[in-house]
C-alpha cells in the first residue's frame, strides 16, 4: 500500500471511527464533519460557505439515512469542565459573568464557561460553541432556527458597534471576523429554512432575515458575492421575492448602484425595519461619500451645490456633511450665509477611513414639509374620485334630486376630511414613535 492508500485509508478509518453520522457540509466533501484533517478532541465549526441542504429532518434530532451512523445526542448539560471549573475556583479566576453573587470564588457549572476578556468575545464563543453542537447532532427544528435567528441579531449589533470603532486594528479584525460569523449563521439558517419548507412549515421572521443576505451585498467589500446574488435569487420562491422585506432589500440595492440617493435615503428612511437599519448604518457614509463624488463630478464650476440642499437629500446634518466634505477634500465657501461648495474639484478623493457615526437626519421642516404633500396629494386623488362618482350619480338620477345629492356631497366631504385628519394624525405619531425609538437607542440620531 503506497502513501496515497494509506492516508486515505487513515481518512476513512477516522472518519467512520467516531460515527458522527451526516453533518452539515460542503459540496463535494466526504461523509462525517472531516476528522480526518486532524486528531484534536474538538470537531470544526460548521462550514463558512456551504450552499447545500440539511439531511431531510425536522425533528429534534434527525437520524442517518442508507449506511450512516446516526447522529451524536448530547448528553452532557454542563458548558465547562468539572476539573477545570473546580481549578479555577480555587485559584479564584472566573470571569465576571460566570460568578455566583459576585463572589470570585464561587461559581456554579450553568455560569462557567470560558474566559473571556471583553464581552463581545465571550458572547461570540458561546454561539459559536452553540451553533457547533446543532451541526454535530443535526438539530433541525423551530428552536434551533430561532437560536440561529437570535445569533444572527447577535452579530448585526455587533457588526454595528464594531463598524464605529472601525480605525482601532483590533476593532478592525473582530469587525472582520464577526462578518465572516454573520454570513455563516445566514447561509446554514436559510439551510434550515429549506428543511422545514420540506414538512410545509415557515418561519415569522424568513424573508427578513432573507434580505439581510441581499444587504450585505451593498459596498461589495466581499466582491465574490455579487457573481451569486443573481443566481440566488433563483432558487427563492416567489413568495420571498415579493415579500416587503426583500423588495425592500432589492430596491435599496438598486437605488444604490443607480446613484439614485434622494429614493435610497427616503427608502431606508421610511420603509426599513430596525435589524435592517442597524445593518445598513456602516454603509450610510460610503453611499453620501459616493453622492458627493457625483454631484462634484457634474454641474458648472459657477453652479454650487448648497450644503443646505444636500443635507436634505442625503437626510445628514449641515454640520456633519460639511465635516465629509472637508474629509474628501472639498473646499467649502460661505456665500450669503449659505455654505456650499463649487463641482469640478480635483482635490477630491475619497478618504481611506470614512467615519460611521451618523444615521438618518430628518429636519423638523423636511418632516412638516413630506407630512403636508403626502396629506395635499391623498386629499386630491380622493376628491377627484369623490367628484367622479358625484357626477355620475347626478347624470344617473337626471338631476331631479339636486338638494339631496348636494347635502350628499357635503356629507361625504365632511366625512373625507375627517379621514384625512385621522390618517394623517395616525401617520404623524407612527412617525414619530419610529424616530423616538431610534432616539431612545442611541443610534440614529432625529431632529424632532
Amino acid at each position: 500500500m503506497d502513501r496515497r492508500d494509506m492516508a486515505s485509508h487513515r481518512g476513512r478509518s477516522s472518519t467512520r471511527g467516531h460515527g458522527w453520522g451526516r453533518g452539515w457540509r460542503g459540496r463535494g466533501e466526504g461523509r462525517g464533519l472531516g476528522r480526518s484533517r486532524g486528531a484534536g478532541p474538538s470537531p470544526p465549526p460548521p462550514p463558512s460557505s456551504s450552499t447545500s441542504s440539511f439531511p431531510a429532518a425536522a425533528s429534534a434530532t434527525a437520524a442517518g439515512t442508507g449506511g450512516d451512523a446516526p447522529p451524536i445526542v448530547g448528553s452532557c448539560p454542563d458548558m465547562c469542565p468539572a476539573r477545570e471549573r473546580a481549578q479555577r475556583e480555587r485559584l479564584r479566576d472566573l470571569a465576571v459573568f460566570e460568578r455566583v453573587g459576585g463572589d470570585p470564588a464561587r461559581t456554579s457549572p450553568s455560569l462557567a464557561v470560558k474566559k473571556f476578556e471583553i464581552v463581545h468575545d465571550f458572547i461570540f464563543d458561546r454561539t459559536r460553541s452553540v451553533r457547533q453542537d446543532l451541526s454535530i447532532q443535526n438539530i433541525v427544528n423551530a428552536q434551533a432556527i430561532q437560536i440561529y435567528e437570535d445569533v444572527i441579531k447577535f452579530h448585526i449589533l455587533s457588526h454595528q458597534k464594531l463598524s464605529r470603532s472601525s480605525q482601532d486594528s483590533d476593532a478592525s479584525s473582530l469587525c472582520y471576523l464577526n462578518m465572516e460569523q454573520l454570513m455563516k449563521c445566514l447561509l446554514s439558517l436559510f439551510d434550515m429554512y429549506d428543511v422545514i419548507h420540506k414538512n410545509n412549515s415557515q418561519s415569522s421572521k424568513e424573508t427578513e432575515y432573507y434580505s439581510f443576505y441581499v444587504l450585505l451585498h451593498l459596498g461589495c467589500k466581499i466582491p465574490k458575492m455579487v457573481d451569486s446574488l443573481s443566481l440566488w435569487y433563483g432558487h427563492l420562491s416567489a413568495s420571498i421575492i415579493q415579500s416587503k422585506e426583500m423588495v425592500f432589500a432589492r430596491s435599496i440595492l438598486r437605488f444604490y448602484h443607480l446613484g439614485n440617493f434622494k429614493r435610497f435615503f427616503c427608502a431606508i428612511a421610511a420603509e426599513g425595519t430596525d435589524l435592517q437599519l442597524r445593518l445598513l448604518e456602516p454603509f450610510l457614509n460610503e453611499a453620501r461619500v459616493r453622492a458627493l463624488m457625483y454631484f462634484n463630478h457634474s454641474g458648472y464650476k459657477l453652479q454650487h451645490h448648497p450644503l443646505t440642499h444636500l443635507s436634505e437629500i442625503l437626510m445628514i446634518e449641515e454640520l456633519d456633511l460639511e465635516t465629509l466634505c472637508r474629509l474628501c477634500g472639498l473646499e467649502i465657501s460661505n456665500n450669503e450665509d449659505t455654505k456650499a461648495f463649487a463641482p469640478k474639484q480635483a482635490s477630491f478623493c475619497v478618504p481611506a477611513s470614512i467615519p460611521q457615526i451618523n444615521g438618518i437626519y430628518i429636519s423638523r421642516e423636511n418632516q412638516s414639509g413630506r407630512l403636508r404633500l403626502s396629506v395635499l396629494r391623498d386629499f386630491t386623488v380622493l376628491l377627484l374620485l369623490l367628484l367622479g362618482s358625484t357626477v355620475l350619480l347626478g347624470v344617473a338620477i337626471g338631476m331631479r334630486h339636486a338638494l339631496l345629492l348636494l347635502l350628499w356631497l357635503l356629507l361625504q366631504l365632511v366625512l373625507l376630511l375627517l379621514f384625512l385628519l385621522l390618517s394623517s394624525r395616525l401617520s404623524f405619531i407612527s412617525h414619530i414613535g419610529r424616530l423616538v425609538q431610534h432616539q431612545v437607542s442611541g443610534e440614529w440620531r432625529q431632529d424632532t
